[in-house]
């Protein structure tokens, strides 16, 4: 059970002082160099809970019993990305949530089992992915646990998803919008490399994304010719990532609002950029590509409408290009089928990241080839969680491109 606190910093007495296991626990790590300390004693978990859309509240949380399969991830940054936007502004239900899923954390605490499966232990830095699959199902045994049942809270009600789970599901801490969070035998970890600094590893989701949709999904690599729709950070993630992989040609769309992401896409680069409010779109990508349009689209826009998918059909060169897209609109009026057939367009949806995905990025963050700590543009602590999200959407500070949520600040 949570019980519920002001915006107001919360006060050291300790609210639950019987049958409870207490646990000693690293609280403070030195930046430089992780000191294990157990000489502070946590009974409580703070969280930032969504209880309505737009409206998060402070909470605290009983410490959670951790078995001998289990493990304790103590928070260091949580990344915030459009999907977050969405599912605050309108939640797929109405029960109370602690958001974040894009998680970075040291563990503080694991059972021996835990360690002898999974092969961490306490002190080490990791990414934490936000699925948690059964293990056994068709999806599993294939390595891809992102389509386990499971995990998908939008058709099974009981599903485990960081970022994504009931707040009254035990043990609770199921979102990384918290100053700890709960990590089950089935929990996908990774090792930060040496050199990568918790707010740098917050990339992971977004460049794990990229990887995917851009290099597995769409194909892109030597060559290739790439049009990114929308230079949020998914979209600079892609950018890196096509580069990364050779692309010959790669162009970022924009508005005006995006002038400084389109900036940053230029540094991580782009090789053209074009603000699709102050020109034709079209007829540029055209000019740029002698008039045979470019391989691959990458859809990474929010809230667009049909729009890019339409320019995506038309950007497409003759014959054999291929569209990967994100938007999950209702309804697609007048659907272009015709037209995608006689160009044998192949259209797939971005659906997440696989293990190997979040390996790839994670040496990419480590490798420095590219100046990535241009996408880290602003940092909040747990108690501005709802004007962080905002920020992200546009709504509040201006210029956030990646926001890093630091649940101890």
């Amino acid at each position: 059970m949570a019980r519920r606190l002001s915006f107001q910093r919360a006060t050291a007495k300790p609210l639950w002082s019987q049958n409870i296991c207490v646990l000693d626990l690293v609280l403070d790590w030195p930046r430089t160099g992780i000191e294990k300390r157990r000489n502070a004693r946590v009974e409580s978990v703070l969280a930032a809970v969504r209880v309505a859309p737009s409206k998060t509240e402070i909470r605290e949380f009983p410490m959670p019993d951790i078995p001998q399969d289990g493990a304790l991830l103590k928070m260091e940054v949580a990344g915030i990305c459009g999907t977050d936007v969405r599912l605050y502004r309108e939640p797929p239900s109405s029960a109370p949530v602690i958001m974040g899923h894009e998680n970075i954390g040291y563990i503080a605490k694991t059972g021996s089992e835990f360690t002898k499966r999974q092969g961490f232990k306490e002190g080490d830095l990791v990414f934490l992915e936000h699925y948690v699959s059964c293990g056994q199902c068709e999806w599993c045994h294939l390595g891809q646990y992102r389509h386990c049942e499971n995990t998908d809270w939008r058709y099974n009600p009981s599903a485990i998803r960081y970022g994504y789970t009931r707040a009254d599901a035990a043990p609770h801490l199921w979102g990384g919008f918290a100053q700890y969070v709960y990590l089950p035998w089935n929990a996908v970890v990774h090792h930060v490399p040496k050199g990568v600094t918790p707010e740098l590893a917050g990339l992971a989701t977004p460049m794990s994304n990229g990887i995917e949709w851009s290099l597995f999904d769409g194909g892109v690599g030597y060559n290739s010719t790439v049009l990114i729709q929308g230079p949020g950070q998914q979209g600079l993630s892609q950018t890196v990532i096509c580069k990364q992989a050779g692309a010959s040609l790669i162009i970022v769309t924009g508005t005006s609002r995006d002038g400084a992401r389109i900036e940053v896409a230029k540094v991580l680069g782009a090789d053209y950029v074009i603000n699709v409010e102050k020109e034709d779109p079209l007829a540029r990508i055209k000019e740029i590509t002698g008039g045979k349009g470019v391989d691959v689209v990458l859809d990474c826009t929010a809230g667009a409408g049909t729009t890019p998918i339409l320019l995506g059909v038309e950007a497409l060169k003759r014959r054999g290009g291929t569209m990967v897209v994100q938007g999950e609109i209702a309804e697609f009026p007048n659907f272009p089928i015709g037209r995608i057939t006689a160009k044998a367009i192949t259209i797939k949806s971005a659906r997440g990241h696989s293990y190997k995905a979040c390996e790839l990025a994670l040496q990419q963050l480590a490798s420095k080839r590219f100046p990535l700590e241009r996408l880290t543009t602003h940092k909040f602590g747990l108690h501005d969680v709802d004007l962080a999200i905002r920020s992200v959407g546009g709504q509040g500070v201006p210029g956030v491109i990646h926001a890093s949520l630091m649940p101890w600040q």
